[in-house]
C-alpha cells in the first residue's frame, strides 16, 4: 500500500529526482524569461498568431527537461535558440512585405461603421455578439449610436472612436436587460434598431416589421443617450 501511494506522489523517479526536478525548474526559468526578453515587450492581447505559436513552443520546450531526467538542458536550449531564430527571421519579413504580415497576421476589420455593424465584415470574425458587447460595455458604451467606428485590431483588442456627445444619435442598445426586449410587432411609432444589423429607423406602427437592410424582422426600442465616463 505504501509503495502504491508513492508511485502516485512520484511515479517512477525515486525521491532523489525531486532536488534535481526543482533545480532544472529554476534553469528553464531563467531560460523562457531570457527567451520572452529577446522576443520583446507585447501584451498577451498584443500577440499575434504566429507570436503565439512562438510562446507555445517554447513553453512546451521548457516543460520537458523540468520533469524528465533523460532530456538534457542543453537539447532544450537548442530547441529555444531554433525557435527564437525562426521568430527574428520572420519577424523581419513581416517588417518587410506587407503580403507577409498579412498572411502570418491578418489584417483589422471594421466591424461597427456610423452607429450599426458593418455586416459583411462581421460575418468573417469568429466573434461572439455577447463577448463583443461585453467589450463595448467595459468602453462604458451602451448603445451603437454613440460609436462612429469600431475596429476590430489583428491582436483581438477593438479601438475605438466616439460621437462628440452633441452628434450621439439614436441606436441599438447592447444593455443585456434591453437588447432582450425584442419584438416584431410595433405598437407605436419611435426609433427601433434592428437587434441583427443594428440599423436605427423611425418606425410607423406595424405587425410585421422588415428591416431594409438585412431583411431581419426583430427590433429593439433605440437609446440616445450619451457615454458617461
Amino acid at each position: 500500500m505504501l509503495n502504491y501511494f508513492e508511485k502516485i506522489l512520484i511515479g517512477d523517479e525515486d525521491w532523489n529526482f525531486i532536488p534535481e526536478i526543482m533545480l532544472r525548474t529554476l534553469l528553464m526559468y531563467l531560460v523562457v524569461l531570457i527567451g520572452l526578453r529577446i522576443l520583446g515587450k507585447r501584451g498577451i492581447k498584443q500577440l499575434s498568431i504566429f507570436e503565439l505559436v512562438v510562446i507555445i513552443s517554447l513553453g512546451s520546450a521548457a516543460g520537458d527537461p523540468m520533469f524528465y531526467r533523460e532530456v538534457g538542458i542543453i537539447s532544450a536550449i537548442a530547441v529555444f535558440s531554433v525557435v527564437i531564430l525562426a521568430y527574428k527571421i520572420t519577424s523581419y519579413f513581416v517588417s518587410k512585405s506587407k503580403k507577409v504580415e498579412t498572411l502570418l497576421e491578418g489584417s483589422c476589420t471594421c466591424v461597427i461603421e456610423n452607429g450599426r455593424f458593418a455586416i459583411e465584415n462581421f460575418k468573417k470574425e469568429a466573434l461572439a455578439q455577447d463577448e463583443f458587447f461585453a467589450e463595448l460595455r467595459l468602453k462604458s458604451i451602451s448603445h451603437l449610436g454613440q460609436v462612429k467606428l469600431a475596429i476590430l485590431e489583428t491582436s483581438g483588442s477593438i479601438s475605438l472612436f466616439f460621437y462628440p456627445d452633441a452628434d450621439v444619435k439614436n441606436g441599438l442598445p447592447i444593455l443585456p436587460a434591453l437588447f432582450v426586449d425584442q419584438k416584431h410587432e410595433i405598437k407605436y411609432k419611435d426609433y427601433y434598431s434592428c437587434a441583427f444589423c443594428g440599423v436605427t429607423e423611425l418606425l410607423e406602427p406595424t405587425v410585421n416589421a422588415i428591416c431594409k437592410c438585412c431583411k431581419r424582422n426583430k427590433w429593439v426600442k433605440s437609446i440616445d443617450i450619451v457615454r458617461i465616463g
